[in-house]
């Protein structure tokens, strides 16, 4: 008799895909990154989650619908970076009300350590959000009692776009991060990753009359 295998491997929040490459003498080397400035300097902004985030693996699908971050753009002249990428810490964002595809089953969502988000200028402006070791963990109870933890050997980072507006938006499509499951019958132990997909709404927290701008 098979037994069906439940995936409820969680993926993360936001913002580049971590990539290992070897330096060779013929390797092309790439274009350096463009100049980035983040603005309004040291104002402080939250991040909301439009909608709903689903958490999916295999097919298995988490969602939830509350998802709330805080942070703040770097003082002059640390909100302008020549020749990269502007990083600000956020706090670990949180996510409740969440729901699992597969009846019978409950998830949490715990998320812990520190977090940081960075925006490099460019067609479109890239996000990444780094998670730090161990950072998010998902329980499920009920017909699957699993533990699904989000970069388990170190940080990891969340590829994104950010869009300038009012209010601006941080899209997170399909992005993926390692994760490790433990737990018995229904649990996926086999999976190393898992994908997110959500929208937050980012609002000027200092100043709601400005916006949050990333330009060159």
């Amino acid at each position: 008799m098979s037994r069906k295998r439940t995936a409820l491997a969680l993926g993360m929040a936001a913002a580049g895909v971590l990539s290992v490459a070897s330096a060779t003498a013929t390797a092309v080397p790439r274009p350096a990154a463009g100049s980035t400035t983040v603005t309004p300097a040291g104002h402080s902004f939250k991040a909301t989650l439009s909608g709903k985030a689903t958490l999916k693996a295999g097919a298995v699908t988490v969602t939830c619908t509350v998802s709330v971050a805080t942070g703040t753009v770097p003082d002059a002249p640390g909100n302008h970076n020549p020749a990269g990428p502007v990083s600000s810490p956020i706090t670990p964002p949180t996510y409740s009300s969440c729901t699992a595809s597969l009846p019978g089953v409950t998830p949490t969502v715990t998320t812990s350590g520190s977090w940081s988000v960075s925006m490099q200028h460019g067609s479109p402006v890239t996000a990444t959000m780094t998670v730090p070791a161990g950072g998010l963990v998902l329980q499920t109870s009920g017909l699957a009692n699993c533990t699904v933890t989000a970069a388990p050997s170190g940080p990891a980072n969340v590829s994104g776009t950010w869009v300038n507006g009012a209010p601006p938006s941080l899209t997170f499509t399909g992005a993926t991060v390692p994760v490790t499951v433990t737990g018995g019958f229904g649990c996926p132990t086999s999976a190393t990753t898992s994908a997110f997909n959500a929208v937050y709404k980012i609002t000027d927290t200092t100043d709601p009359a400005q916006q949050i701008t990333v330009g060159p």
